[in-house]
């Protein structure tokens, strides 16, 4: 089947100071690989990498077996779309302007739209729920209603490759559940492949095929999420104390924070020969 993606021992960071330190992965064309990790570990420059808005020092990033450098803006636009975390919009695009940005790559910046274009645009907001507000400006939308905008532009591009940037950061569950149950729908369905940054532990071992967890700017731990989001490698890399249990109705592990306060209760309990 092949890799869509392939990252080849990559180096990169700011000035002097190196991020990312020798870090290799590939996803399968289809897939749906999670990436997490604490604050620092290298998440977002990663992205930053793969997308070639940061220098790599060392190593490859490939596409279907080609080198992103050897991909035109436009060229790379037409396959790879990013959906990154909540945008400050400042200029008052309607929805429907909005989301039609998404065909720049395939008309060019001052290209006609054709016929096509706007069907694919029309079936989009259809697909996103969001035909209703097409009239609306997207800097007076509600959070979720604005991400949903933000990954319509991304769908119409038509991507073989989606990369979502925190896609979740900032909504209410309703909404979490709303994006990701759709960006599933459409890996399983169409074969999109998939590569999101995601905080929360439980939506990445809920949505995502396989799970990597990143520290200190390399691959602590890949593979399926079962074997991931263990409390070891939990508490290894986070340094907090968590219970992983099974989600009851997907069996899908899920991530119990343990606060200090229980903790010490619960080590009291302990002590007393697990008398109350």
């Amino acid at each position: 089947m092949g890799n869509v993606l392939e990252v080849k021992n990559i180096r990169c960071g700011y000035g002097d100071l190196e991020v990312i330190k020798g870090l290799s992965f590939s996803v399968g064309r289809g897939g749906f690989l999670g990436i997490i990790g604490p604050n620092g570990s290298g998440k977002t420059t990663l992205f930053r990498a793969i997308t070639r808005t940061l220098g790599i020092w060392e190593g490859s990033v490939s596409f279907n077996g080609r080198d992103i450098n050897e991909f035109s803006f436009y060229e790379l636009a037409r396959e790879v779309a990013v959906m990154p975390q909540i945008l400050d919009m400042t200029f008052p695009y309607s929805v429907e302007e909005f989301v039609l940005m998404g065909r720049f790559p395939h008309v060019g910046r001052f290209g006609r739209l054709k016929e096509y274009d706007v069907e694919l645009k029309e079936s989009v907001l259809s697909l996103c729920d969001i035909s209703h507000f097409r009239k609306r400006r997207v800097n007076e939308l509600s959070g979720g209603e604005r991400q949903m905008a933000v990954l319509a532009q991304a769908l119409v591009q038509e991507p073989k490759l989606l990369l979502l940037d925190e896609p979740t950061s900032h909504l209410d569950i309703g909404h979490q559940i709303e994006i990701l149950d759709l960006v599933k729908c459409l890996n399983r369905k169409n074969g999109l492949t998939v590569i999101a940054v995601l905080h929360d532990l439980n939506l990445a071992g809920e949505y995502c095929e396989n799970v990597m967890l990143m520290n200190d700017g390399a691959v602590y731990k890949s593979g399926l999420p079962e074997d991931v989001l263990t409390y070891q490698n939990i508490e290894d890399v986070y340094k907090t104390v968590v219970v992983v249990e099974k989600n009851p109705v997907s069996k899908k592990p899920y991530v119990f924070p343990v606060s200090r306060e229980n903790l010490k209760i619960y080590g009291e309990h302990q002590g007393n020969g697990g008398k109350s």
